[in-house]
């Protein structure tokens, strides 16, 4: 059996990306989203969320970009003066390695966002994070670990099947992130989670416009399969440079899409329909 869950990210950052995931899931083929609790438009986020009942809503979990869940003071090591998250950078992410205060305040962090989509009152229908971050090992751990408290079910490795793109459209670079989303995805499954087979959307992350859907779900292997996009209505403050938003919702509303996935009986699912 084919299986394709069909992901939003970054659900809560903005409102344009707030509208394109309603409408992706109303009017296409998307049947998943990831919420950013701490997002300028997270509110604005699980008001459409819970009008939506047929969207599966997970969380992602930020530590770049949108504000932490906890006052600065209380995650110094994982802040810059700003007040701002500075994982990305290589003094933290070895810090996060070698020193168990570090650790504890990534954990404090993770919890406290696991905290917050819990008031949602949404059902946590899978977890994964912002810039696959959860990859490097002390975070993908800590996750797991504060995830399980959580309830938490399902989970994301960035597992990309390349075969199956080169099967429509040449790719080029290396998937460097590879043996890490390999590590997750067994770590994953032995902590109980429901993790998909591979995951489709790095090498083409910000360009998944509609002939390369339709590429995806024409050359879908068998199993579970997730395909995630970042579709927004237009631009907005945080979007990143190059993206190309709108072509992504064009792609989740194209009919052709829809046409594949009957055409090659594939089931769209959410997590929890595992």
């Amino acid at each position: 059996m084919k299986t394709a869950i069909i992901t939003a990210d970054d659900f809560g950052v903005s409102i344009e990306v707030n509208r394109a995931v309603e409408q992706a899931n109303r009017e296409g083929v998307l049947t998943v989203t990831s919420l950013m609790v701490t997002g300028d438009a997270a509110a604005d986020a699980v008001e459409r969320a819970h009008a939506t009942p047929t969207l599966g809503v997970g969380l992602h979990v930020a530590l770049a970009e949108t504000p932490p869940a906890l006052p600065p003071s209380d995650i110094p090591d994982l802040v810059d003066a700003h007040g701002q998250f500075r994982i990305e950078s290589l003094p933290v992410a070895l810090a996060l390695l070698a020193k168990p205060s570090v650790r504890r305040q990534l954990e404090a962090e993770i919890e406290a966002q696991f905290a917050l989509f819990a008031a949602t009152g949404l059902a946590l229908d899978h977890v994964n994070s912002h810039k696959h971050m959860h990859l490097h090992p002390v975070i993908g751990a800590t996750l797991l670990k504060v995830g399980l408290r959580h309830g938490m079910k399902a989970l994301r490795a960035p597992v990309e099947e390349r075969a199956s793109l080169a099967a429509f459209e040449p790719v080029t670079g290396l998937d460097i992130a590879k043996p890490f989303a390999r590590h997750i995805q067994r770590s994953g499954r032995a902590a109980g989670m429901k993790v998909p087979d591979r995951t489709f959307g790095l090498a083409w992350s910000g360009a998944m416009h509609a002939a390369r859907l339709r590429g995806i779900l024409e050359n879908l292997p068998d199993g579970v399969n997730e395909i995630y996009l970042h579709p927004a209505t237009g631009t907005y403050p945080l979007a990143a440079p190059g993206y190309q938003y709108e072509a992504e919702l064009a792609a989740l509303l194209d009919p052709q899409a829809r046409s594949i996935v009957t055409r090659n009986d594939i089931r769209l699912a959410r997590f929890a329909d595992l």
